[in-house]
């Protein structure tokens, strides 16, 4: 291999190369006089700017007079006038203090909420235990991501929905509840109220949604229908395992659960639904109500279509259901959860919430139901978690040994008698009837079963898989 010789002239063109960057970069460096004019011409256009500004705040300046003050009067009635041709009696609440977009904030030992005047309905649901995978807090609601609306028919023919209508807040006690009412006012007496009272340390709280006086707004005749939406953020770091887990789930006819597709796009209409769930893999919105909805159509959109790219939300979630109405006013009372995907949680509010954890059907959702859940809230009660994952594996192994055990002597028995078996596959190889005849045999004599390793390990399936 020839020795690699120093190249003088490789040398001598880069720090030629070197110096002539050198020499641009000094040639074309600004003199000092340059800098001064530079400094003192941006000062001029700043100056020009300020005294715009200055000029213009000078001709939107004017004096109050009695004739502007009477004009201000004058387009507010003329206003008022318009929010009655568009509004009809829900004008009235169009010209309460409260008809801005303020919102309200209210928390728990659990949850802060936020509850805007306009549409009565919460803009942000905080959940102050928990943050995502990137240590951010966990939002269920913020920025838009959920509606809640009532759509009607007035007496007088008008299409309405409460979220672009103006709710008047109030914040009392109950005891150790906190009760929030808005209320959507036709006058002082005559009102649609969201009644939401909240317990110190509890994810759901109670809903009510009540009419006084109303008999001759709405028109009954025409379904009052409520609808609720939700695009459900993105917790977990993996974008396909969480997507996986979210889904739309609810319960209808007396006790039965169903859900809609997992994968794909899915819409449906289900009669007697007495909850709907926006479940998320790790957090879940839902609402109950006491007495079931006659109808509910269900829809669930896939946000995630390429699990490569990352994404702010996994699906969407529509439901729409008329609302009971007695006597021409509206009477329902409804509960939410907003919280988290936790058995345990769920389970005590004794209302089937459990079928929205996910535990296996079958013999699976048995076991998990009734030996690892039990077994593992027995030692995490006294064990971190960590520990208390070890500790129940090892005891399950324990309880499991002998099924191994079995399945290990019966594979061990097979390798032994392979060779016999081959030499009778190859003795019998043209009589299939006395070769079946000869292994048997040989299977009965060894005390030996082929099915003897595959049932064990049948058994062990609905335990670790």
């Amino acid at each position: 291999m020839e020795e690699k010789k120093f190249d003088l002239n490789s040398i001598i063109g880069f720090v030629l190369i070197f110096g002539i960057l050198l020499f641009m970069l000094w040639q074309n460096k600004k003199t000092p006089e340059q800098i001064a004019a530079d400094k003192a011409k941006q000062e001029q256009v700043e100056a020009d700017k300020k005294a715009e500004e200055a000029s213009q705040k000078t001709e939107d300046t004017f004096v109050t007079s009695k004739e502007d003050f009477s004009n201000d009067v004058l387009t507010d009635s003329v206003k008022l006038e318009g929010l009655k041709n568009k509004l009809g009696a829900f004008a009235y609440a169009s010209s309460l203090p409260s008809a801005t977009n303020k919102e309200t904030l209210v928390e728990t030992n659990l949850l802060s909420l936020k509850f805007s005047n306009k549409g009565g309905y919460l803009t942000e649901v905080k959940l102050k235990k928990f943050v995502n995978y990137d240590s951010v807090p966990v939002y269920i609601i913020k920025n838009g991501n959920a509606a809640f609306n009532l759509s009607f028919k007035t007496t007088d023919n008008r299409s309405l929905n409460t979220q672009d209508l103006y709710f008047e807040p109030t914040i009392t006690k109950n005891g150790e509840n906190t009760v929030v009412s808005m209320k959507l006012k036709v006058s002082e007496s005559k009102f649609l109220e969201y009644r939401y009272e909240l317990k110190p340390n509890d994810y759901m709280f109670d809903f009510t949604i009540r009419s006084q006086g109303l008999s001759d707004v709405i028109n009954t005749s025409e379904a009052v229908d409520l609808d609720w939406k939700l695009k459900a953020y993105r917790y977990a770091k993996s974008v396909s395992y969480e997507n996986r887990y979210t889904e739309l789930i609810y319960e209808y006819d007396g006790g039965k659960d169903s859900y809609l597709s997992q994968r794909s796009d899915a819409e449906e209409t289900v009669n007697d639904v007495t909850y709907v769930a926006f479940k998320q893999h790790f957090f879940t919105s839902i609402l109950l109500t006491d007495k079931a909805f006659k109808n509910a159509n269900l829809k669930s959109t896939n946000l995630v279509h390429n699990q490569d790219v990352d994404t702010v939300f996994t699906k969407s979630y529509q439901s729409k259901m008329p609302l009971a109405i007695e006597g021409g006013e509206i009477a329902a009372n409804m509960n939410w959860y907003y919280g988290p995907t936790d058995y345990k949680i769920l389970n005590n509010y004794d209302r089937n919430l459990d079928e929205v954890v996910p535990l296996g059907w079958g013999i699976f959702g048995w076991i998990n139901r009734y030996v690892f859940i039990p077994l593992f809230g027995f030692l995490s009660s006294f064990l971190p978690y960590g520990l208390a994952i070890v500790v129940m594996t090892i005891l399950v192994r324990i309880v499991m040994s002998p099924v191994t055990y079995k399945s290990y002597l019966s594979q061990a028995k097979m390798k032994v008698l392979k060779p016999e078996i081959t030499e009778i596959n190859t003795k019998y190889k043209d009589n299939a009837i006395k070769k079946q005849q000869e292994t048997m045999a040989l299977y009965s004599k060894a005390g030996a079963s082929p099915m003897a390793g595959c049932l064990p390990a049948l058994m062990q399936l609905p335990v670790f898989y």
